[in-house]
């Protein structure tokens, strides 16, 4: 994916509804998604339809099959039948909605689109195509070179999709928002794991700005930050107060060890952090978010500096298990990645 460094997962908030606002894209290859096979990719190769940037149009750029397009691109089909492909999520997940995006797709566009989905150990695509699958997307009307933000009422995880298209044509980008499920399930010793983490099932529940950097929730993602875009940045405070965002982790643990990552952020990193925590077993995200003010402290206020990966061990109150934090930065700033090391509470 040669556009991949620097890309967000993350569409800008006030684009999207909120199932979608508060969901991962669950078919980023940041988070190892990867389209495994297609009925046909003649005109434009399936991958580029997971490319986490946005589709662009190159006028006047051709390859050896004909016009160049950013996205997925079947041949006109001349039998009977559709065209599908099948992808991989990066992680097991339960899926919100899709946005099957036809951008740039005008006289070339498919019709309509369906989606199907299967848990599998497999990513063999003739044993893919082999297996039980269930109909999570309906036949649903397309339109040209437009975002169409499709709702999915499945309450079950999945790990692999077939999209369907009919009959033949183009999807300029796949994203299917979701949230990761049952990374830390399962019997066995109980290694320093980071349970706040995005592939572990980790989310962003609240924030108060995020004006900068891809999104909140990209504090979450593997890996250090590709750049300073890659992380949360708050706008510059110009009142009294201090910036925040809620995370509930993946599940209910002890946190031994908190890292702070402020990869690129030179001029811009918060002066000091701290982190808030408490085992919750009720409610909703807001009555979550109003409580959070009141929290007891897991890590006291530490001074930051700018690029580099700080690392808290003595410090971290012995809280017991909690289910969620409440990150703070004082005054504001940018962060790009927060670990929360510790042992899933079996």
């Amino acid at each position: 994916m040669a556009s991949l460094p620097g890309a967000p997962i993350f569409a800008p908030a006030a684009e999207l509804p909120d199932w979608a606002r508060l969901s991962v894209d669950l078919a980023s290859p940041r988070l190892g998604a990867r389209a495994l096979g297609a009925s046909d990719d003649f005109f434009a190769e399936v991958g580029r339809m997971l490319d986490p940037a946005p589709a662009q149009f190159v006028p006047g750029k051709y390859d050896t099959n004909g016009k160049w397009m950013d996205g997925w691109e079947s041949r006109r089909k001349r039998t009977a039948g559709h065209d599908w492909a099948l992808v991989k999520l990066g992680v097991k997940g339960v899926i919100r909605g899709f946005d099957v995006d036809t951008s740039h797709f005008t006289g070339n566009y498919p019709p309509a689109v369906s989606i199907e989905a299967t848990v599998s150990a497999s990513d063999d695509v003739d044993a893919l195509q082999a297996a039980a699958w269930t109909e999570i997307l309906p036949a649903t009307a397309l339109g040209p070179s437009r975002h169409h933000l499709l709702e999915c009422t499945s309450r079950d995880a999945w790990t692999h999709l077939r999209v369907n298209i009919y009959p033949d044509g183009g999807i300029a980008r796949l994203r299917v928002y979701g949230r990761p499920v049952g990374a830390l399930e399962g019997p066995g010793a109980d290694p320093l794991v980071d349970l706040v983490a995005m592939e572990n099932g980790g989310r962003a529940v609240a924030w108060n700005d995020a004006s900068f950097g891809s999104s909140v929730a990209a504090l979450l993602l593997p890996g250090r930050g590709l750049d300073m875009g890659d992380g949360w940045e708050t706008r510059r405070r110009r009142e009294p107060g201090n910036d925040w965002c809620v995370f509930e982790l993946g599940a209910a643990g002890v946190v031994e060890k908190i890292e702070v990552d402020t990869a690129f952020f030179k001029g811009n990193y918060p002066d000091r952090c701290s982190l808030q925590a408490a085992f919750v077993s009720g409610g909703t995200d807001g009555s979550v978010t109003t409580q959070s003010m009141f929290w007891q402290t897991l890590l006291p206020e530490q001074k930051l500096s700018m690029d580099a990966v700080h690392v808290f061990a003595d410090e971290v109150a012995r809280l017991g298990t909690i289910t969620h934090v409440r990150f703070n930065i004082f005054p504001d700033g940018g962060v790009s990645r927060l670990r929360l090391w510790g042992k899933v509470a079996r």
